[in-house]
């Protein structure tokens, strides 16, 4: 083992985007009936990219944006779930296996929780975990700020990893 290397380390991610009528709402690659939806360059997944920057940063491999530049015009519109796929292979280069994974999402509606059985199933598939490893939880704001008004979505993201 390396004087770096550690046999776990911990990433953060968070990600927030604005929602506006004429965008798709896909929270966690589940596509949600919604009259508003994500702006952003890609398809605006706030999870895949606060799960995408917990990853890079447990292995401190930079963030979403270093690698996957919204001036890119290749990542228009782009599928978020090959932000994660790139990101788990600089986990791995790194030498660390994904251990598990915790994600907040903070929206006021719609509401998530007909849908988190759903997006955990997705997300285990994705990862190549249990889905016993994958939590996703959903808030409100409460009606506090942008997000509170239904205006933007957020999501907090932990990845843990472990050495090979």
């Amino acid at each position: 083992m390396s004087a770096s290397a550690a046999p776990f380390r911990i990433g953060q991610g968070f990600d927030l985007h604005r929602l506006e009528p004429g965008h798709p709402l896909v929270i966690a690659g589940v596509r949600l009936p919604h009259d508003r939806g994500c702006v952003a360059h890609s398809d605006g997944d706030v999870v895949l990219h606060a799960l995408t920057d917990a990853l890079l940063g447990a292995v401190a491999a930079g963030d979403i944006g270093a690698l996957f530049p919204d001036t890119d015009a290749a990542w228009a519109g782009a599928d978020s779930a090959q932000f994660v796929e790139a990101a788990l292979r600089e986990v791995a280069a790194a030498g660390y296996a994904l251990v598990n994974v915790d994600l907040t999402v903070v929206l006021e509606r719609p509401k998530l929780r007909p849908h988190i059985d759903r997006m955990r199933d997705g997300l285990a598939g994705l990862l190549d975990l249990p889905v016993d490893r994958v939590s996703v939880k959903a808030k409100t704001h409460e009606r506090v700020d942008a997000v509170g008004r239904g205006d933007a979505v957020v999501c907090q993201a932990t990845a843990l990893v472990a050495s090979l």
